[in-house]
């Protein structure tokens, strides 16, 4: 990793600090707004919060975590699935006002946290998140998502349909193509010429729905739910008991996140600008997201995989989806135009994007060499790939640990745990070493 204030990665079209043209840097934002579209309003479709809303707190958290990172990460941050079945039980029970509250304690937490690592450092990242535990952590972030790609890309609400896989592949297929046989700006923008494509032949087939895009209006004020405002003070605590728990759930996925965007910039996000920045930044974004009504947020392994296919990794270029997500919840028209997006065009992009993040940890066990020989190495990684990639979770209650989570908690407990060599190994050493004296 190289200190980034004074390296350029050679590997990358657009480095973080790179500012690319209007034209062109207008067409590489949409195409990390498309990105990450689905998958953010989708959060707020399953618990019935808008989705205009979700849009507005997402651009206005990217924005906020971008300027708490001094402008040096090119992150996303969008609606975070770890939250949605306690926010889909508080809604049913108490309403957004729960929510709320919940979603503020839990982006304080963050907080509490990012100021604990300011003041003890992150030299322990290293420690306990070496290349064994960070390749297959990687890996799982990538996979873990693949089911949901092939859902996508292949079922019509509860039924699988060929004609929605269909769209899928040919999405798939045409942005391999940009990909592979253009050079320059077409390359760069392959994923948003296959989502359009996508979208035609979706509209030739019938899968694309209108209906929404003509009823809707051309400004609209989304619905700000803000909780001080809108409600009495009246508090929930089982509700901020509730989610406060989850951010520690999510902090692992957000340092997953993160190692992914070290590897892929060749730099050190953890010590520049540091740990507890990313931290603050995306605690700061949920709180925000509590006030103004919207689900928590956290940082977009879908974005993460547009920076490893296209290694545009500017920060413009994330700060311009950020302000095209502020700027598309007031345009009702263009945020129903791209609701639009058929599912199987989400999911035929999917298959590249989750994929790309999968590689990008096997390229970390590749760089570091490490020695699947060695038996704790073996170890390590086999408990990690089944546990992630398997969907393991432990469920305490009301509280849930996701798959990812646990998966990273498990290796860096095995890393801890295990011996640098297995008692056989040893054995065998010590019995080729009385030989040798012998």
């Amino acid at each position: 990793m190289k200190n980034q204030d004074n390296f350029r990665n050679p590997d990358a079209v657009l480095d973080v600090y790179e500012k690319p043209g209007p034209s062109q840097g207008i067409l590489l934002s949409l195409q990390h707004l498309f990105a990450m579209f689905g998958s953010t309003v989708l959060v707020p479709i399953l618990v019935g919060i808008s989705p205009s809303i979700a849009l507005l707190s997402s651009g206005v958290g990217t924005l906020v975590h971008m300027l708490l990172t001094k402008f040096k990460i090119p992150a996303y941050l969008g609606s975070s699935f770890a939250f949605v079945a306690t926010m889909q039980a508080l809604m049913r029970q108490d309403g957004y006002p729960a929510i709320a509250q919940g979603a503020i304690a839990a982006g304080l937490v963050y907080v509490v946290v990012a100021l604990v690592v300011a003041r003890i450092g992150s030299a322990w990242v290293d420690e306990v998140l070496p290349p064994i535990v960070v390749g297959p952590v990687i890996i799982v972030i990538g996979l873990s998502l693949a089911t949901t790609a092939a859902n996508d890309a292949m079922m019509n609400h509860t039924k699988y349909d060929l004609k929605f896989f269909g769209i899928a592949i040919f999405t798939l297929a045409v942005t391999l193509f940009f990909q592979m046989f253009f050079k320059g700006f077409t390359s760069l923008v392959s994923i948003l010429l296959g989502i359009v494509c996508g979208y035609i032949l979706s509209c030739f087939l019938g899968v694309v729905d209108f209906g929404p895009v003509a009823k809707a209006a051309w400004f609209t004020w989304p619905a700000l739910d803000v909780p001080v405002v809108s409600y009495k003070l009246k508090f929930y605590p089982a509700a901020i008991l509730t989610m406060a728990p989850i951010a520690f759930v999510t902090m692992s996925e957000h340092m997953g996140h993160i190692m992914v965007l070290n590897s892929l910039t060749k730099r050190d996000f953890f010590k520049n600008p540091g740990l507890h920045r990313t931290l603050m930044g995306d605690g700061l974004s949920t709180v925000i997201a509590g006030f103004i009504g919207g689900p928590p947020t956290t940082s977009y392994g879908e974005n993460i995989g547009v920076l490893a296919m296209t290694k545009v990794h500017s920060v413009w270029v994330l700060a311009g989806a950020a302000v095209f997500a502020i700027i598309f919840s007031f345009v009702g028209k263009i945020a129903a135009l791209i609701d639009s997006i058929p599912m199987p065009v989400i999911g035929g992009i999917s298959f590249l994007l989750f994929g790309t993040i999968a590689s990008s940890g096997l390229k970390i066990l590749v760089d570091n060499k490490i020695d699947f020989g060695e038996k704790r190495n073996m170890l390590i990684a086999s408990v990690i790939l089944v546990i992630g990639i398997g969907g393991a979770y432990l469920q305490l209650g009301s509280f849930q640990l996701t798959s990812v989570a646990l998966c990273t908690i498990m290796g860096m407990l095995l890393n801890w745990i295990l011996p640098a060599h297995a008692a056989s190994e040893i054995a065998h050493q010590e019995e080729m070493t009385k030989k040798e004296n012998n």
